[in-house]
């Protein structure tokens, strides 16, 4: 992909090194994500107008409304400076050697190879910016899943398992949690390859040699080989996250299976 103008190396180098520094951020993010919406969004739809259904609405509120970075500072401030309880900046500790690399991942790689110490110290530096990535997600995705189970909990089908006794426990967790889920993915899918090229506002304060950051500063210098090589990474990641998400939902929806001929 040629020389990049900002590094002095390989495009293509450039891409090996940030790139899966950011994905770690946005795993750990997605993993933070997905617990935080689908919790608050099943007891704010399981309890929809009473005080868990609104403390959970004000919650979400805030956070569609409180940017990720402005998270990441607060984060910064609590919990590295006042309490100092996790790091503030960087992927490891000084001192801390890193693995040997094998997916790019620290936490992973660390697991691969048997380092304890390192995947402890890798994961507290994951901490605070991925909780920030994530909060600026979850508000969102908690009130989708939120209204789809108000709407699908009127469904006849649900109605028609109430009428019959079936536990209020298992209509939820077996038959109308995964269709409430749907748009849910959907969207978190989106997120997901969004926050991939938006994070770099987030890695700029926590120090991240993340691909996001990479891709502002490239763009700022006018590289045009690695604004082609970010623009290139970036598509691909939506296009496979996608691809990901469609599989995941006709998972969630047997009435896709059936369409496309699958049992």
């Amino acid at each position: 992909m040629g020389q990049s103008l900002y590094t002095y190396r390989d495009v293509s180098q450039d891409i090996r090194e940030f790139f899966p520094a950011t994905l770690e951020l946005v795993l750990y993010a997605a993993i933070f994500n997905a617990i935080g919406a689908i919790t608050l969004g099943v007891l704010a739809g399981r309890h929809a107008g009473k005080w868990p259904d609104h403390i959970t609405r004000i919650l979400s509120y805030v956070s569609v409304a409180v940017p990720s970075f402005v998270f990441a500072i607060i984060f910064q401030l609590l919990f590295s400076y006042y309490f100092s309880i996790f790091p503030s900046y960087g992927r490891l500790s000084d001192g801390i050697a890193p693995p040997p690399t094998i997916t790019g991942l620290i936490t992973v790689d660390s697991l691969i190879t048997g380092n304890l110490n390192t995947f402890v110290d890798a994961l507290k530096h994951l901490i605070l910016p991925s909780l920030s990535l994530a909060l600026g997600m979850m508000g969102q995705e908690a009130r989708i899943t939120r209204s789809s189970i108000v709407e699908n909990s009127r469904k006849d089908f649900i109605v028609n398992m109430e009428s019959h006794g079936i536990s209020e426990r298992k209509i939820m967790f077996k038959y109308l949690l995964k269709p409430s889920l749907i748009p849910t993915i959907s969207v978190m899918g989106l997120d997901i390859a969004g926050t991939l090229a938006n994070a770099f506002l987030v890695e700029t304060i926590f120090n991240w040699p993340g691909f996001s950051k990479y891709g502002v500063n490239v763009m700022l210098r006018k590289d045009l080989n690695g604004i082609v090589g970010v623009v290139m990474m970036v598509g691909l990641t939506f296009a496979v996250i996608n691809l990901i998400v469609d599989i995941f939902v006709a998972y969630l929806d047997p009435r896709i299976r059936y369409s496309m001929g699958g049992k």
